[in-house]
């Protein structure tokens, strides 16, 4: 009878025995798997140096490998059907800006998904901003200048954004509306093509992050003429923002943000907010921020929730006001 009592309770002990081992298995990442990180905007430009930046520090913590995938273009709806496509486990994620949650929206009738049931908020990285440069061979220097040019040529001065319906074009429209000037927008599939242009002069200004902007700038290759925020540039302190330099009223900071397929369970989320954050508030990857000019924000999942409705709501009012629609 003792040996009996003895066998049971061993029995009954072995799922307590054997529980870290079936937790291990069950823990997120799991080793062997890849996690993709896809980014809407081209090789090259801001947003794709800090997801590499960070898909690199994310693995080095984890331990399992981490890729970026680009899927540019359609002001990124291209990019964000793939994470729709993708199964809700957490080994797909998004790295995507503004335009997907604060401005697509907005812009068309019926928009191509709905950002507040179709994805699943991981995290805020940080606010960015973004910086007006014109062609380094642009008869002007400044801002004001530039003005006086486009109104004394209306129709000769071109934009390039990356895409009709990103935050280039509407930040375009909304210099073109409130300087009462005539430009044209130009729309490219990325934010690395419309630079390139910019370059060679067959476009006249651009908004461009603000890492190429002042790497070009220090080059002499373009021309800054203001900073598309309330607040100037600590890395770039004499130049005014645009709203300093004569035309208010351009100066929404956008959001780098991190997100998951519907669907992802909360304790995946979680595991992810917790990773994906420690990478961005990683030394290396904060200098990166710092160095480009955004201001790291590591938000929760709740947080970048509120963010993302408050964001969407000024963003509205904007596209409304400046009648941009892609349908």
């Amino acid at each position: 009878m003792k040996a009996i009592t003895r066998l049971l309770s061993a029995l009954c002990a072995l799922p307590i025995l054997l529980s870290p081992a079936l937790a291990a298995t069950d823990s997120f990442p799991q080793k062997g798997k890849v996690i993709r990180i896809i980014t809407p905007l081209s090789p090259g430009g801001s947003s794709d140096i800090q997801a590499r930046a960070i898909a690199n520090r994310l693995s080095q913590q984890t331990g399992v490998p981490v890729i970026v995938e680009n899927k540019p273009g359609a002001s990124t709806a291209i990019a964000v059907r793939e994470l729709m496509r993708s199964p809700a486990d957490g080994y797909t994620l998004l790295y995507t800006i503004t335009v997907t949650t604060s401005q697509l929206p907005h812009l068309y009738a019926k928009p191509p998904f709905d950002v507040f049931k179709d994805m699943t908020p991981l995290g805020v990285a940080s606010r960015t901003r973004t910086i007006l440069v014109a062609t380094g061979s642009a008869p002007y220097n400044n801002l004001k200048e530039m003005v006086a040019y486009a109104k004394a040529n209306p129709g000769k001065v071109n934009y390039g954004s990356y895409g009709i319906g990103s935050s280039g074009h509407i930040n375009g429209e909304l210099l073109k509306a409130n300087a009462g000037i005539d430009i044209v927008h130009v729309p490219y599939k990325g934010s690395t093509e419309a630079v390139r242009d910019l370059l060679g002069g067959q476009i006249q200004i651009v908004f461009d992050g603000p890492s190429t902007a002042i790497a070009n700038a220090k080059a002499g290759l373009v021309k800054i003429l203001g900073v598309a925020d309330k607040d100037r540039l600590p890395s770039i302190p004499d130049v005014p923002t645009i709203t300093e330099a004569g035309v208010p009223g351009i100066d929404l900071p956008g959001l780098e943000q991190f997100f998951a397929p519907a669907g992802t369970p909360k304790n995946i989320v979680n595991a992810l907010n917790a990773e994906l954050m420690k990478a961005v508030r990683s030394p290396e990857v904060t200098e990166l921020f710092i160095r480009g000019g955004s201001t790291v924000v590591a938000s929760t999942p709740e947080e970048h929730a509120r963010m993302m409705r408050e964001d969407s709501e000024k963003w509205g009012t904007v596209i409304r006001k400046l009648g941009i629609r892609m349908d």
